[in-house]
């Protein structure tokens, strides 16, 4: 399976360091991932931080071949940092293993770790273990998907979250859809899971391009972020909707599924898929035109962010508010 090819956009941080110095030489610096919107203030560095903290990255399933470049992102870093700090990452076996995260969080802080950087399944449910984490005193940084923040408030924590605008990248992929379907075209959307947030706002997101683009919703259901779930309810669209013209995917997985059903019934010529996240596998997809768009979020990057800002966060440093991150449309023209 092909490796990623597309070069993210160098940007240069405060101290002059580009993003590509960041992952080349592991320097703890202000990332230049950033476009604003969070809030940064040093104060002394503690005395009590031990001298080689323990860092924990908590994701989502790691079947899903983001979370695979996520993870590969984070062990890169943390080999190039192994004197400044220990590093564990861990997954669940698929995207709505929400017990077994909830295990592996809870592990991570009965095991002491100094910080623990979260990508949640479920924006609600993984609130209380954070909230027990931060009562330990761990550090956590919230990244990829947002904690809720109702239940975070009742909670009695308030937390930054590193990550993606996911409405607009959604909307950006829906409209090269719109664009190639024109007005009147007839869309489905394959959703996320429910209990995540990103999934939420990928949500709206198609919504934005369905009424910009005044295409016609036909049917939304969800795939659970899940190849095999894009693969049979795509199937069984085909029988139910024979003038379906287009499927928005909330992620490349469900993408993926998507084309493979569109393949098995001889359909490519017939429908669009657009999807979000630039794994891997889709790339081929793309570059045959079997796929129209997806977008890039930097999964591997993302990771780096996080541990980034969870050492800083030990030193002294406070963080909040939305911090966000980069996202780039990926189409034919620019893979």
């Amino acid at each position: 399976m092909e490796k990623p090819t597309n070069k993210p956009q160098v940007l240069v941080n405060s101290v002059g360091y580009s993003r590509r110095d960041f992952l080349r030489f592991g320097a703890f610096t202000t990332i230049g991932l950033l476009a604003g919107c969070g809030t940064t203030s040093a104060t002394p560095v503690s005395t009590a931080t031990p001298t080689k903290p323990k860092i924990g990255l908590v994701m989502k399933s790691l079947s899903n071949e983001f979370f695979q470049q996520m993870q590969a992102g984070a062990e890169e870093y943390a080999r190039q940092n192994a004197t400044r700090f220990d590093f564990t990452a861990t997954g669940i076996n698929d995207e709505r293993d929400f017990a077994t995260q909830i295990a592996s969080f809870e592990r991570l802080i009965t095991e002491k770790y100094d910080v623990i950087v979260l990508a949640p399944a479920d924006s609600i449910a993984l609130v209380a273990p954070v909230a027990k984490a931060v009562k330990a005193g761990i550090v956590v940084i919230n990244i990829d998907v947002a904690l809720d923040e109702a239940t975070k408030k009742a909670a009695g924590i308030d937390l930054a979250f590193f990550g993606p605008d996911n409405r607009a990248g959604a909307k950006m992929s829906g409209e090269v859809l719109a664009k190639a379907l024109g007005a009147g075209g007839k869309v489905a959307v394959l959703e996320g899971n429910p209990e995540a947030d990103n999934a939420v706002q990928r949500r709206l997101g198609f919504d934005d391009a369905i009424a910009d683009g005044s295409l016609n919703l036909v049917v939304a259901e969800s795939g659970h972020w899940e190849t095999s779930e894009g693969q049979s309810i795509t199937a069984a669209w085909l029988k139910k909707y024979p003038d379906l013209q287009g499927i928005m995917c909330a992620n490349d997985s469900m993408a993926f599924g998507a084309v493979q059903a569109l393949e098995a019934a001889n359909m490519l010529d017939k429908i669009k898929v657009v999807g979000f996240d630039n794994i891997p596998a889709v790339q081929p997809l793309i570059k045959d035109g079997k796929m129209l768009a997806t977008v890039e979020q930097y999964g591997a990057q993302m990771a780096a962010i996080g541990m980034d800002y969870g050492y800083r966060t030990l030193k002294g440093e406070k963080f909040s508010g939305w911090i966000r991150t980069e996202l780039k449309l990926i189409t034919k023209d620019n893979l």
